[in-house]
């Protein structure tokens, strides 16, 4: 049974690769992605993988704070056609883009580290997958997967004889 549960592990991981590079070829494929590529900022970004994902953590970190800044925007403007207030209205909304510059900054910093913390995760933890789920015999070892240095059983003994 202890054989049989590699092997369906495999399968499954073999099964996830398909469908995760089949998801990756219809992005790939599709004609927007192939124009942005096309252009002098995707070939950029495709010859720094780093800052792309970082952009990328970025964008969708502040998605949020833009929005509550556009709602504010929106409000005060529309307080501001009603009458209500007229000079209050340019002090809310300098305050409130002054806020989101501030927090924008810290969000960059913030996707920095993510960002690398990620893509250190992801090649520790592809390393990992790659050694322990590689296809090997049971009985040959892999020694470029040894993170550990094995002691010999002759050294092994050699400190217990004392």
């Amino acid at each position: 049974m202890a054989k049989e549960e590699p092997q369906s592990i495999s399968r499954d991981l073999q099964e996830l690769q398909k469908k995760l590079s089949l998801l990756i070829d219809s992005f790939q494929n599709n004609s927007k992605v192939v124009a942005f590529m096309k252009s002098p900022v995707g070939q950029y970004l495709d010859s720094h993988p780093f800052l792309a994902f970082t952009l990328l953590v970025f964008i969708v970190m502040s998605a949020v704070p833009v929005g509550f800044f556009l709602l504010i925007v929106v409000l005060t403007t529309l307080a501001a056609l009603l009458g209500v207030i007229i000079l209050e209205g340019r002090l809310v909304i300098s305050v409130g883009g002054f806020s989101l510059l501030c927090i924008l900054c810290g969000l960059g910093f913030v996707s920095l580290a993510m960002s690398g913390m990620m893509i250190a995760s992801y090649v520790v933890v592809s390393s990992l997958i790659s050694c322990w789920f590689s296809p090997r015999p049971l009985t040959q070892q892999n020694t470029s997967c040894d993170f550990l240095p094995a002691m010999k059983s002759a050294e092994f003994e050699g400190l217990y004889q004392e």
